[in-house]
């Protein structure tokens, strides 16, 4: 018998948190509820939880707070964010934070849980070797060879294409603020310079994807930056 995830649920409003209670349990999580970011930290402690589902806006330390220190406490638990919808400073906060995903504020129940499944998903096989090559439909990036492959073709990348093709491909579904890439490609010094994001991005998808106006596999996160396709 498959084992049921366990979610905690952070959120200070007793009604959502009922219904998400009612409703998640009915679709086969365990659900622990927290009604701020103090109480959900002590449960973390008594609890080994497969993921959390935090809201932004709670009193006390508040969502984004709360999000730094469960992510520097217990960095193997991953974090969805409930955010505003239209808040995109709001978004590229909690990222920053150390959140793994987020979903806006009214949600689709189907979002949230296959968001919430995605990343239980990925916590749970993120146990790969580093440099073990990463197959994503039909690309394969070999980090020891140095070599990328689509439907059994080696495609020829530049360094910096290669660095950005694998840093999404090991983060793939998780959406990747513009300043992390940034940072991550080009250095600390970097963070501002979107441009040489869109000049890579447009380069690594005219040679990875069919169609690359109809992106299947790098796809943009509007105002955020980047997520490439689920595994």
């Amino acid at each position: 018998m498959e084992q049921r995830s366990k979610v905690l649920v952070v959120e200070d409003d007793a009604g959502i948190r009922q219904s998400l209670y009612e409703t998640l349990t009915a679709l086969g999580f365990v659900i622990g509820e927290a009604g701020n970011g103090e109480e959900a930290l002590l449960r973390l402690r008594m609890i080994d939880y497969d993921a959390v589902l935090l809201d932004i806006n709670m009193p006390g330390i508040g969502g984004i707070e709360t999000c730094r220190r469960i992510h520097q406490s217990f960095p193997h638990i991953p974090i969805i964010m409930l955010t505003i919808r239209d808040e995109e400073d709001d978004k590229v906060v909690a990222l920053d934070a150390g959140a793994d995903d987020y979903v806006t504020k009214p949600f689709q129940i189907r979002e949230l849980t296959a968001r919430m499944r995605s990343i239980i998903r990925r916590s749970k096989t993120s146990t790969v070797p580093p440099d073990s090559p990463t197959v994503i439909g039909s690309v394969v990036i070999d980090p020891i060879r140095h070599r990328v492959e689509k439907e059994g073709q080696e495609i020829r990348l530049t360094p910096k294409e290669f660095e950005m093709l694998r840093y999404l491909m090991e983060h793939a579904g998780r959406p990747i603020p513009h300043n992390h890439l940034l940072t991550s490609i080009w250095g600390p010094e970097y963070g501002n310079e979107r441009e040489y994001l869109r000049v890579l991005i447009n380069q690594l998808r005219k040679k990875i994807e069919d169609d690359p106006t109809r992106p299947t596999y790098i796809l943009t996160e509007s105002y955020i930056g980047y997520r490439f396709r689920e595994p």
